[in-house]
């Protein structure tokens, strides 16, 4: 689509908004980024801004910043960016003082986040509209976990969903309480029967890189420290049937885990998992260009029997550098005899597009 000469009326009239940018009346009837087909089969999305100085938007792992027009000498800022067919994004305005929500979107992920999808996107059922304000409920159940093993203190926060039932840790879990409505969003997919009854732990991290890496002290700790916490805590919680649900690096240690410590983690939903990873990778100029698979692949080729365990994949199709990493670490635990789901999500590296796939694979992952 192309715009009209700066100065017409109506120039954005074929997304929808009709009237002279920079007006009232056109301000009045703005809403979230309007997406028309581009006509080789993916889409255009039309992005505004009010205001006096630039801003550009930043995409969540899937684009480069792209800066705004401004429309003639008015407070319209404009950009029209090219989407492929299903995609689903986070994104936020960045300007010189800070960064902000779409005030237009009433889909927000946390103070300073919005969330925009194609058409062709799939629906996210259970997951609640919020805006940029939206103030997300918090379990009050909570546990004050002081760690010997991994050091410092941590607020982790318990919430029986339906009731309460098998152990789901939420690796970076303050993610799921703070930017995305995990507690609403399962309450409403047990509600549905689409999930069993679970008892959601929200375990925060302090230093992802570190706790995340293919280490043990994160699950001894968790074996040893946490779980017999939960245990005490008075919320219904099922030990013996524990899910670990993890993202990205999350992922890694999640499978990491399965791998490690079979007798603690026998299911798993891992979601953009970072099997690009190595001991030295972050300190490479690429980080995402060493071995395919990293530690995990080099170790699952060893020999292991993974017989026991349950294990639901997904992954962005849109994450074209993740997929080869994630396809030969899929095949192999398979084929050492773990039970294994593989889906893709319409979406790139970013947690808009993990949210769906958590309930699924959760789901899926105690159905046996």
């Amino acid at each position: 689509m192309r715009l009209a000469a700066a100065g017409t009326e109506d120039a954005f009239a074929g997304y929808g908004w009709p009237g002279t940018p920079g007006t009232d009346g056109f301000w009045a009837g703005v809403g979230a980024p309007a997406v028309v087909p581009d006509g080789d089969g993916g889409w255009t999305a039309l992005f505004l801004w009010r205001g006096s100085s630039p801003v550009a938007i930043e995409f969540e792992s899937w684009s480069d910043p792209v800066p705004l027009r401004r429309w003639a000498d008015s407070d319209c800022w404009y950009a029209e960016v090219r989407m492929p067919a299903r995609l689903r994004v986070t994104y936020r305005f960045a300007a010189s003082d800070a960064f902000h929500a779409d005030p237009f979107n009433p889909a927000g992920a946390g103070g300073d986040r919005s969330i925009v999808a194609t058409p062709d996107a799939p629906e996210q059922p259970h997951w609640p509209v919020g805006g940029a304000d939206a103030v997300l409920p918090v379990p009050r159940a909570r546990i004050r976990w002081a760690s010997e093993r991994l050091g410092g203190r941590r607020t982790v926060r318990v919430h029986p969903a339906g009731g309460g039932g098998p152990v789901v840790l939420l690796l970076d879990g303050d993610d799921w309480l703070y930017l995305h409505p995990a507690v609403t969003a399962f309450d409403s997919a047990v509600a549905a029967g689409e999930v069993p009854p679970v008892t959601l732990v929200f375990l925060p991290a302090k230093d992802r890189v570190a706790e995340f890496a293919c280490r043990p002290e994160l699950w001894e700790a968790v074996r040893d420290e946490l779980l017999p916490l939960v245990a005490e805590s008075g919320v219904p919680a099922d030990l013996e049937r524990l899910v670990v649900a993890g993202q990205s690096l999350g992922g890694l240690s999640a499978v990491y885990a399965a791998l490690e410590y079979p007798e603690l983690v026998s299911r798993v939903a891992c979601q953009s998992g970072s099997f690009w990873w190595t001991p030295d990778a972050l300190r490479a100029a690429d980080p995402l260009g060493g071995p395919v698979g990293g530690v995990i692949a080099e170790r699952l080729r060893e020999g292991a029997d993974l017989s026991g365990l349950r294990v639901a994949f997904d992954v962005g199709e849109h994450e074209d550098r993740m997929l080869p990493h994630c396809e030969v670490t899929e095949g192999l635990v398979e084929r050492a005899g773990a039970t294994v789901r593989v889906s893709r999500s319409a979406s790139g590296h970013d947690r808009a597009g993990w949210r769906h796939a958590l309930l699924r694979d959760v789901g899926w992952a105690l159905r046996a």
